[in-house]
């Protein structure tokens, strides 16, 4: 039976943004009508050097006239992994000289839950309230938004979820944590920022129990935060780091950094201990490569904490209840979750792609590229002061 007019795709929720993207450049996104579109938010992170970046797109053309995809994860030497993975322990403390690739942040999560527990042999995971970890059942089981996670319930067990950014109740941690799971930076919740002192304890007392600290970096590593990797901000060192997101500049992969000595326990009793099909796509190790050279160059994070500093110094000029940042991550907080959707749908209509938190309905995200444009910049908070005046 001929369906006209028939679009197949469920759709992640009951009011999508519902932009018909044709293609991107730059800072810019372009819809079918031929509108054009400041991205503001780097889509949720991910195109973290914007869209269609020339040396990014050499590597992933490049790579493609070799090989896309030969093998699941781990069964063949494939060089765009093992370049990436060399660079990536360059940019890592030295403890962390191993890397395990696979395809999502909630994957990484996910394997990383898995291999505390085979590792340690406990079964405790500790994270923290207003957490966002991932959507798969073990990554959700960690995250801390009760209202996403009741439907699915029963969820795993041997989950336990802290406040964050509470010193007193780093006392919950204790001889059978197998391991604490932890953004450095809280993301969903609206750019949390914890003291330098909550982390160190919070290191601490995973080092006193013999228990893997876990960081997840998915929304803040690789450049976000003004630093490669948000804990450096807290002068603190994970066992374990998991990247998603921007990692692959655009093509899905995500990863997890650990000493070889934890990584290996998936190799045995039993083998297999985790599988990814997609894992370390060598396209997306490519451009991770390519992504990694910008990120390193010279003064490159310097500029972004320039960046940082001067939109959040527009920002606070404009009635917000509250401007959170570190680098080019941002959270503005408004009265009320319907003037949060009202600014968010303004700025659409301007033309200005910004977003709303899951697990903090007070406020809305910018998370421009790093390597935007000045006069993008000044046009975004431009075009942000503008959606204020129409509320």
């Amino acid at each position: 039976m001929e369906r006209k007019n028939f679009n197949p795709l469920v759709s992640s929720s009951r009011s999508p943004l519902g932009l018909e993207i044709i293609s991107a450049q730059g800072d810019f996104l372009f819809d079918a009508k031929g509108k054009k579109f400041l991205d503001f938010i780097s889509g949720i992170s991910v195109s973290n050097l914007g869209h269609r970046h020339p040396n990014i797109n050499d590597a992933i053309k490049d790579q493609l006239e070799k090989h896309s995809f030969v093998m699941v994860f781990g069964e063949y030497h494939q060089t765009p992994q093992v370049d990436l993975a060399k660079a990536l322990i360059q940019i890592t403390p030295a403890n962390l000289d191993g890397v395990y690739f696979l395809s999502t942040g909630s994957e990484a999560n996910e394997a990383a839950i898995k291999l505390a527990r085979r590792y340690t042999k406990k079964k405790e995971i500790i994270s923290f309230q207003g957490s966002y970890h991932g959507s798969t059942m073990g990554s959700l089981s960690a995250s801390g938004n009760e209202k996403r996670k009741s439907a699915f319930r029963p969820l795993l067990p041997g989950f336990a979820q802290i406040p964050f950014n509470d010193s007193h109740c780093l006392k919950r941690i204790n001889k059978d944590t197998a391991a604490v799971l932890v953004e450095a930076i809280q993301g969903d919740a609206g750019v949390r920022i914890p003291s330098a002192d909550f982390m160190k304890e919070l290191r601490g007392r995973c080092t006193e129990f013999g228990c893997l600290l876990i960081i997840d970096e998915i929304q803040t590593g690789l450049g976000r935060t003004g630093k490669m990797f948000a804990f450096e901000h807290f002068d603190i060192e994970p066992d374990i780091i998991t990247l998603g997101k921007a990692l692959g500049g655009g093509i899905p992969l995500s990863a997890i950094i650990a000493p070889q000595n934890i990584l290996s326990s998936f190799q045995s009793h039993p083998e297999l201990g985790h599988i990814s099909t997609h894992g370390g796509n060598p396209l997306g190790c490519r451009a991770g490569i390519a992504q990694l050279e910008i990120l390193n160059g010279e003064g490159f994070l310097n500029s972004v904490d320039q960046k940082g500093e001067y939109l959040r110094a527009e920002l606070e000029k404009l009635p917000f209840k509250e401007v959170r940042s570190k680098g080019l991550f941002f959270a503005l907080e408004m009265n009320s979750a319907e003037e949060v959707q009202k600014m968010v749908s303004n700025c659409l209509e301007k033309g200005l792609i910004t977003f709303w938190f899951l697990s903090n309905p007070q406020s809305f995200r910018i998370a421009p590229p790093l390597n935007i444009e000045e006069e993008n910049l000044k046009l975004g908070i431009k075009l942000i002061s503008e959606a204020m005046q129409d509320l």
